[in-house]
């Protein structure tokens, strides 16, 4: 028997008892919606039953939207935390633990975002070993970030600007405990294993951990520390001291322990002849201005002035890398937490 709207409403009026004279006219129109909503789902079901699923030329069929993205999901950076090679037998001790407070992070919050340090963890020993001489990390080093010796002033504009701005000030507390002199019982640190003699640091922060001491001493130059948006001051990673270098004394070509980093030089006094070679690029400070330096390459510095020059000093503060996404600067914090002691 073939259907349409008009037989079917034939059959189902045919069917309705006749309202009574004076009854509601709602009657009718519920009757009327009835109808409508039985036609409807009769079409539907015609419809569905005769239309082919569209097969492509492979001869498999599409797959559903969602099944589609969990298996992009699953073919990114997800992928190498869901194998069953979670990671390396042979790996050694250190890089075990930093695996582990990895894993104990992603228990706590989420695996989101964790790829390229799974990555990372994973393939230590290649990323490590295998890299040009001109930049190699000693410590870790997160893949697929991008590098340069110098970077420009708009990869961290807001925190440079807050350093220039701060500038005057961070000079005269400077100044202040250069006067006291410089000693180790001052809150110096002189030299150190493969320093020079003529090389200072005064640590505000020193490996991610607040120099009280020092830091009542800068008070204005903490306070510029504490708005910086960027500053890696609960990360092993994390420094921020006034360098001080004598004329005559030169640093060696040394590396970083990462590239997540971006380290900024404000400079506050600069004498004659001073330089800095970062992957083969020189270049000079300037007072008053910053420079970003990914420290990961290969650095020289020296200052090749006389003694009447004074000593270089600059403030050196460690910012994050800017393609290091805020999930990852989260968890890096987890595993590299100076409380954990893991580098």
């Amino acid at each position: 028997m073939q259907w349409d709207l008009e037989s079917l409403v034939s059959l189902l009026l045919s069917r309705a008892p006749a309202p009574e004279l004076g009854a509601c006219s709602l009657t009718g129109l519920l009757w009327a919606l009835l109808v409508l909503f039985l036609w409807y789902c009769y079409r539907v079901g015609v419809d569905g039953s005769g239309r082919e699923q569209p097969v492509p030329s492979s001869g498999l069929p599409f797959l559903a939207l969602e099944a589609a993205a969990e298996e992009e999901l699953q073919a990114g950076y997800l992928s190498p935390v869901l194998s069953h090679a979670l990671f390396p037998g042979q790996a050694p001790g250190p890089g075990r633990r930093l695996y582990s407070a990895l894993q104990d992070y992603a228990k706590r919050y989420s695996w989101a975002g964790m790829g390229r340090i799974h990555k990372g963890l994973r393939e230590q020993g290649r990323l490590l070993t295998d890299r040009h001489a001109i930049q190699r990390p000693q410590v870790f080093c997160l893949p697929d970030v991008p590098s340069m010796p110098f970077f420009p002033r708009d990869a961290q504009r807001h925190d440079i600007e807050v350093l220039e701005a701060s500038f005057p000030l961070i000079l005269s507390e400077f100044r202040a405990v250069h006067q006291r002199g410089v000693d180790s019982k001052l809150g110096w640190t002189c030299g150190g294993p493969g320093q020079p003699k003529g090389y200072s640091l005064f640590s505000l922060y020193r490996k991610g951990v607040c120099v009280a001491s020092n830091c009542r001493a800068c008070p204005r130059t903490y306070r510029a520390l504490s708005s910086l948006r960027t500053f890696m001051s609960a990360n092993v990673f994390g420094h921020a001291a006034f360098s001080l270098l004598n004329a005559g004394s030169s640093l060696g070509g040394g590396y970083g322990p990462t590239n997540i980093r971006l380290r900024c030089h404000l400079g506050l006094q600069i004498p004659a002849h001073c330089e800095l070679v970062v992957g083969g690029e020189p270049q000079c400070w300037s007072e008053g201005h910053c420079l970003l330096v990914d420290d990961s390459f290969l650095h020289t510095i020296s200052h090749n002035g006389s003694a009447e020059d004074g000593p270089r000093v600059i403030f050196t503060v460690d910012l994050w890398h800017p393609n290091v996404a805020a999930a990852e600067r989260q968890a890096l914090d987890y595993i590299f937490a100076p409380e954990q002691c893991l580098v």
